[in-house]
């Protein structure tokens, strides 16, 4: 009796854990000197996977994705690329091969990501929402 008032409360610990992880909000920043305002989801979509090296505006936007596994790139990649990692792959590896493209270097956690990015107007990333602070502009969440 004792065990399994003990097992439900942890297994209703880790689904509030784990719902909590899987809804954080993330957004997509770039420096806040970056005179881009906002940028929609289609745009987005391009600049990620090398169909275009522009920011609206004309400047040259160059994205960094997070490390492989961060919560926030699954996120990023399901919700504004429409793929998984393997369908990531698999797509980056027929762009190499061919010639016709490189994926977006990685830069580790939310905290790399935004340094780099605060540093470099061209530069457009994705961050835990919470991360978000005066030296970079969101152009986008979800």
């Amino acid at each position: 009796m004792i065990f399994s008032k003990f097992s439900s409360g942890f297994l209703l610990s880790l689904l509030i854990l784990f719902t909590s992880a899987a809804y954080a909000e993330v957004s997509v920043i770039v420096s806040a000197n970056n005179a881009n305002a906002s940028i929609d989801a289609d745009t987005l979509s391009r600049i990620f996977l090398g169909k275009t090296s522009n920011f609206p505006d004309g400047n040259q936007a160059i994205p960094v994705d997070q490390t492989e596994g961060a919560v926030a790139r699954e996120s990023f990649n399901e919700k504004v690329l429409g793929k998984n990692s393997s369908q990531l792959k698999a797509y980056w590896s027929r762009l190499i091969f061919t010639g016709k493209g490189t994926p977006p270097k990685e830069s580790g956690s939310d905290a790399d990501v935004k340094a780099l990015v605060a540093n470099n107007p061209n530069l457009i990333g994705y961050i835990d929402s919470s991360a978000v602070d005066g030296s970079v502009k969101v152009v986008y969440s979800f």
